[in-house]
């Protein structure tokens, strides 16, 4: 079900290839057909849109949006198990968040009277997709509004495509409610992306689009981008679990196939110092497997993308982790804060027995829409600043100004731009 692989200085390295060329596969049927939804979506509007919907979801629906009194009356309504409990992950989502904010405006003053600064501000209104139809992820409600709810934007729109009888999932519409969405449109798709990004006569024209989706959903993200700002381009999700000799295999089995369970093209891996924890870890997969009712799912995700890598000590370990840069990180070993300043590439590092993946799924506060595909070399996790517009501001006077004045027309004579030297000239003629 899931390969054992000896790390030998080569077999690993192809396994990680595998991974690296299933990220970078572009579908070009698909991004003709996203292409052709944008240019409609451009043209027509909500027409084009809600043909997409009730061709692709099978569903009659409108375009008159979910405000937020009605999504009160909704929220109202839920179970108050969950409705509690969505309240306590969006408190910790947004104590998290709100410490975001601290330090972001810098303001500098100078003895010759000059001011240096930045202006930020939450942008005016975004667009947040949330995966829909025949599931619910409230959770990326949560994680998608709150950060821009805490950076001040002025307007939350949502898309989220109908559920199974045309309407809305009534836990979805409860988690908007508290995460301080504005109003929520039922469309879903590449359709969806399209009109928050040129905006349509329902829909609003959005200044950024965060959220997951699928391939036509992250194709049309990519397409856009620059007529509209996102977030980033998710891939398939992915963890890594880096374990020693002390590391539970129940546990670890268990977390594998939590992520496994999203998509036949996640990929779970292990890579341990222990033959036998590895050995353990395959037994109890094949064990708590038979319990599961996605276990369809999970057994094609292990067989084409799991692996559990042996390696010969800790540091080969920590170096396969790294070059994987994984979304998610576990780090299921003796002392787990003493790897944290060694893992340099992870959207999230999740720190020992009792911090698995879903409690950031979920909960505990840092955000869970995260870089994939080996991205988290150099992007970010979804955050406030996601959210935030940085303008810089000068303010000199005459006599700091001309004290700067020789070196700026020294600059300005090397680049051969004689109009930005007689801006400074004509100051002090």
């Amino acid at each position: 079900m899931v390969r054992i692989i000896e790390a030998d200085g080569k077999k690993e390295y192809l396994f990680i290839k595998g991974l690296e060329e299933r990220s970078r596969e572009t579908n070009e049927q698909v991004t003709a057909q996203v292409r052709e939804i944008i240019e409609n979506v451009r043209l027509h509007g909500d027409g084009a849109v809600l043909e997409y919907t009730q061709k692709f979801d099978k569903k009659q629906t409108s375009l008159k949006p979910i405000e937020r009194q009605e999504l009160e009356k909704i929220a109202d309504k839920c179970e108050p198990k969950l409705r509690k409990a969505l309240e306590n992950a969006a408190l910790n989502i947004a104590a998290f968040h709100s410490r975001q904010m601290e330090n972001q405006r810098g303001f500098v003053t100078r003895e010759n009277g000059v001011i240096l600064g930045q202006r930020v501000r939450g942008l005016h209104r975004v667009g947040i997709y949330v995966p829909g139809g025949t599931a619910a992820y409230p959770s990326t409600v949560l994680m998608n509004a709150i950060p821009a709810h805490v950076a001040g934007v002025k307007e939350i729109i949502m898309v989220t495509p109908p559920a199974g009888d045309g309407e809305f999932n009534a836990a979805v519409m409860t988690a908007a409610h508290i995460a301080g969405v504005s109003r929520v449109y039922l469309c879903g798709g590449a359709q969806a992306v399209a009109a928050l990004a040129f905006g349509t006569e329902s829909i609003p024209k959005v200044d950024k689009i965060v959220g997951p989706g699928n391939i036509y959903v992250a194709t049309a993200k990519k397409l856009l981008f620059g007529t509209v700002d996102i977030d980033m381009i998710a891939g398939p999700s992915e963890i890594l679990i880096l374990a020693d000799d002390t590391a539970n295999p129940t546990y670890i089995a268990a977390d594998m196939m939590s992520q496994a369970e999203h998509d036949p093209l996640a990929s779970s891996t292990l890579v341990t110092t222990s033959r036998a924890v590895a050995e353990q870890t395959v037994l109890e997969i094949e064990r708590q497997i038979q319990k599961l009712s996605r276990r369809e799912i999970i057994a094609r995700s292990l067989k084409d993308y799991g692996s559990i890598i042996v390696c010969t000590d800790i540091d080969k370990a920590v170096e396969l982790a790294n070059l994987l840069a994984p979304e998610h990180l576990e780090v299921l070993c003796e002392n787990p804060m003493d790897y944290l300043s060694l893992l340099d590439n992870a959207g999230s590092v999740f720190l020992g027995e009792y911090s698995p993946e879903p409690l950031g799924d979920y909960y505990a506060g840092p955000n869970h829409v995260l870089p994939t595909g080996g991205t988290a070399r150099f992007f970010s996790p979804l955050s406030v600043a996601s959210f935030l517009k940085k303008s810089s501001f000068i303010s000199y006077t005459r006599d700091a100004l001309k004290s700067a004045r020789e070196d700026i027309l020294a600059i300005a004579d090397s680049e051969g731009l004689d109009a930005h030297a007689n801006s400074i000239k004509v100051r002090f003629s």
